[in-house]
């Protein structure tokens, strides 16, 4: 299995031929194992990879469920662990929209503009019978968007830097640039 921790870093596009493919920047990175998870002592095998190394420590450490005897302690990880053509599946934090409607949140319609329906147009309407008396756990209504853990299957790797540590991942990939991606082969 091949897995890195990266910072998405912008969308762009690369010609092969006629084609045109999107693709999304990575800065995959070196990463380091920072701890080996063992059966025996933790109750499960992993081991967890440090990303951006600032002097002594890491600003993101993650785990990858592998087994630990293929791999030692401070070994580094490069990009240049996949080749093109590889599919991935990546994880990454969507983008915060805050507090939104219930058109966009839920892709309600809205209500008709005309009959009296000055400025309730975008309201939900109403959102339940007499009975129960109460709102129904699960009801779509206005409410906090975004910003919620996100994985994308089957994306293909495009191109390789290693020496730069980069991938071209084909595709849109969550989150702003900048956020940290997480990426494992299928």
């Amino acid at each position: 299995m091949k897995f890195i921790l990266g910072r998405k870093l912008k969308m762009s596009q690369i010609f092969q031929g006629e084609k045109v493919i999107p693709v999304t920047l990575v800065e995959a990175g070196p990463c380091w194992v920072t701890q080996k998870k063992e059966e025996e002592k933790d109750g499960y095998q992993a081991i967890q990879l440090g990303f951006q190394k600032k002097g002594k420590k890491y600003r993101y450490q993650r785990e990858f469920r592998v087994d630990p005897q293929d791999y030692q302690l401070d070994q580094e990880i490069k990009a240049d662990v996949f080749q093109i053509g590889d599919k991935v599946k990546v994880q990454g934090v969507s983008k915060g929209k805050g507090f939104q409607g219930a058109v966009k949140r839920w892709g309600f319609a809205g209500q008709d503009a005309g009959h009296g329906g000055k400025g309730d147009i975008r309201r939900v309407g109403s959102i339940g019978s007499a009975f129960p008396q109460r709102v129904i756990r699960g009801r779509k209504m206005p409410g906090r968007m975004g910003h919620d853990q996100v994985t994308v299957l089957n994306l293909r790797v495009v191109a390789v830097d290693g020496e730069h540590g980069l991938l071209a991942l084909k595709g849109a990939l969550p989150g702003n640039r900048g956020s940290l991606i997480k990426i494992e082969s299928q």
